[in-house]
C-alpha cells in the first residue's frame, strides 16, 4: 500500500525530493486536504494560509530540480505555535485580550525554519497566555484530541500537538515553561522534546521557558534539533554553540547495557498516577531492563510546597500583568484565568518572595535526585487527558497545575525531557476509544541528544503502534 503525502515524515520527504520522486507542490497539497478534512473537527490552526503555503512549494520545487535545496528542511511543511512570531502576523497568544499588532521579525525557532527551507502551513493554537493544560481559548475555537473528540489535546501547545497527531505534516513546534510540550506530546502519542534550557534560543527568554519540537517520530525531532539550536544573539540565555551529531547513531551493539535509569512512579504532590499509566510506564522500564540497563526505583522529590510555590508566583507574575490592563481589555481573558491571577492579590511581600524561592529548590532537588542516574522515566502526566471544555485536568482554576508533578521539575531544573508513546488505555470520554500514554524520559543537563536517542532506542524495542487516528467520516 502506498503511504498517503501527509504520512510520510520529515526524512522520507527529503530522500524523495532528492530523487526526484516526490514533490513539494504535490506533498504540500496532500497536507493541505488531510488539514481540510480534520481541521473543522479539531481546530488545531490559525492563520493557515494555502496560498502561501503553496507558493513556498513551488519555490522548494524549483530549488530542487537545480539540485540547489537551501536548507535541510527544504521542501517540509511545517507548523509553528502562535505563540512563536513570524514576521508580518499578529501573535495573540491565545487571548482576545491581545492587541493584533504585527510581528516585525521571524522570533528564532521560527527564522531557524525559514532559514532552512521549510514551507510554514500555519500557526497552530494555545490557551490564554499559554497557562492551560488544554486547548481553552478566548481568542481561537476549541482544539481536540484526535484520538477522542470530546477530549482535550492538552496544552498549551495544544493546536501542535492535535495537528502532529492528524498528520497536518511531520513537523511541528511548541513551547514549554511546566509541560507544555510534553503533555499535548503524551494525551496525543507523539514525541515532544523539550530541550535543556538555551539550547534553542527563543525570543523572548524566561526561566524555564522552552522551544522545542513535536513530531511523530524520534528521527524527526532530532532532524529539527540540528536547524533550531543554531544560535540566534536574542536569547539572553542561549547555550553557547556546539558541533553536535543528531544522526542518533551510538552504541548501536548495546546501546542500553549498564545505563544507570531512575523509574519514578511518584510526583511527590498533586494528582495520583492513574493505574493504566503507572503499569504502561513500568513495562518501558522492564523493556529497558531486559536490554541490559540498570534500573532502580527513584523517590518522590517534588514536595507540595514546591508546586504550590510555583503555582503562587505564577499567580502573582499574572496578577500583576492582567492588573495593568484596562478593564474592558482584561474582561477579555478566560474568566477561569481571571480568577487564578486574582486569588493572589492578598499575598505580602515575603509569601511572594516565598513561592519565588520555590522555584529555584525545585531546581536544586531535580539536580540532586538526578545525581544518581544517566536517565529517568516517569509518566509525563498521571491522569488521562480532560474533556475538551475543562481548562485543566481538575476544572478548579485553584487547581490548576496538579497534573504537572512530572513535567515541571525539568523546567525548573533546566534539563532536557521527552514524551514518547508508550501504551494504550481506555478512554474516560468516549466507550471504545483508546488513547496513547506518554512516556517522560529525562537527562542530565545539556544532554539533550542522549535524550533523544534513549527515546529512539525505546521506539525500537516498545513493539507495534496503533494506527494514528483517522477524521470522521464525512456525512451527506
Amino acid at each position: 500500500m502506498t503511504t498517503a503525502l501527509h504520512q510520510l515524515s520529515a526524512h522520507e520527504l527529503l530522500a524523495g525530493y532528492k530523487a526526484r520522486s516526490l514533490s513539494p507542490v504535490e506533498v504540500v497539497q496532500g497536507v493541505l486536504a488531510q488539514i481540510e478534512r480534520w481541521e473543522p473537527h479539531i481546530a488545531a490552526t490559525w492563520l493557515l494560509r494555502p496560498e502561501a503555503a503553496l507558493a513556498q512549494a513551488r519555490d522548494s520545487e524549483a530549488r530542487w530540480l537545480r539540485g540547489e535545496p537551501c536548507g535541510a528542511l527544504d521542501g517540509v511543511p511545517v507548523t509553528i505555535k502562535e505563540n512563536i512570531a513570524t514576521q508580518g502576523d499578529p501573535v495573540p497568544l491565545g487571548t482576545r485580550a491581545t492587541t493584533l499588532v504585527p510581528a516585525t521579525a521571524d522570533a528564532p525557532p521560527a527564522a531557524r525554519l525559514h532559514e532552512a527551507g521549510a514551507v510554514l502551513l500555519a500557526k497552530t493554537t494555545m490557551p490564554d497566555y499559554g497557562m492551560l493544560s488544554s486547548g481553552l481559548s478566548s481568542f481561537h475555537q476549541l482544539s481536540r484530541n484526535p484520538w477522542d473528540l470530546a477530549l482535550t489535546p492538552g496544552g498549551s501547545s495544544a493546536g501542535a500537538g492535535a495537528a502532529a497527531a492528524a498528520g497536518y505534516g511531520p513537523l511541528h513546534i511548541g513551547s514549554d515553561i511546566g509541560g507544555s510540550i510534553r503533555l499535548p506530546a503524551a494525551w496525543c502519542g507523539i514525541v515532544g522534546l523539550k530541550p535543556s534550557l538555551g539550547r534553542v534560543p527563543i525570543d523572548p527568554p524566561y526561566m524555564g521557558r522552552a522551544a522545542g519540537p513535536m513530531t511523530r517520530n524520534v528521527a524527526d525531532a532530532a532532524l529539527m534539533m540540528q536547524v533550531l539550536s543554531r544560535p540566534d544573539a536574542r536569547d539572553s540565555m542561549s547555550l553557547p554553540p556546539q558541533a553536535i551529531d543528531w544522526s542518533l547513531a551510538w552504541r548501536q551493539d548495546k546501546p542500553l547495557q549498564g545505563l544507570r535509569i531512575g523509574l519514578l512512579l511518584r510526583p511527590g504532590c498533586g494528582l495520583p498516577v492513574e493505574p493504566a499509566i503507572r503499569v504502561a510506564v513500568e513495562h518501558a522500564a522492564h523493556l529497558f531492563e531486559a536490554q541490559g540497563a540498570i534500573v532502580t526505583p527513584m523517590p518522590a522529590f517534588l514536595t507540595p510546597a514546591m508546586l504550590a510555590g510555583l503555582d503562587h508566583f505564577w499567580r502573582m507574575r499574572s496578577y500583576v500583568d492582567l492588573r495593568a490592563m484596562p478593564h474592558d481589555t482584561r474582561a477579555q481573558v478566560l474568566p477561569c484565568i481571571r480568577e487564578w491571577a486574582d486569588s493572589a492579590h492578598h499575598m505580602s511581600g515575603p509569601e511572594v518572595f516565598e513561592a519565588y524561592a520555590q522555584t529555584h529548590a525545585t531546581r536544586v532537588a531535580t539536580t540532586q535526585a538526578m545525581q544518581a542516574f544517566d536517565y529517568v522515566l516517569s509518566p509525563v502526566a498521571p491522569n488521562a487527558p480532560a474533556p475538551a471544555e475543562w481548562p485543566s485536568p481538575t476544572n478548579d482554576p485553584l487547581r490548576g497545575l496538579e497534573h504537572i508533578g512530572f513535567t515541571v521539575p525539568f523546567n525548573m531544573g533546566e534539563q532536557p525531557a521527552i514524551s514518547v508513546n508508550c501504551g494504550y488505555m481506555d478512554s474516560p470520554g468516549t466507550p471504545g476509544a483508546r488513547l496513547p500514554i506518554g512516556l517522560q524520559i529525562a537527562g542530565q543537563r545539556f544532554d539533550d541528544l542522549g535524550v533523544l536517542q534513549m527515546a529512539r532506542a525505546f521506539e525500537l524495542i516498545r513493539g507495534p503502534q496503533q494506527d494514528w487516528p483517522q477524521p470522521p467520516a464525512a456525512t451527506a
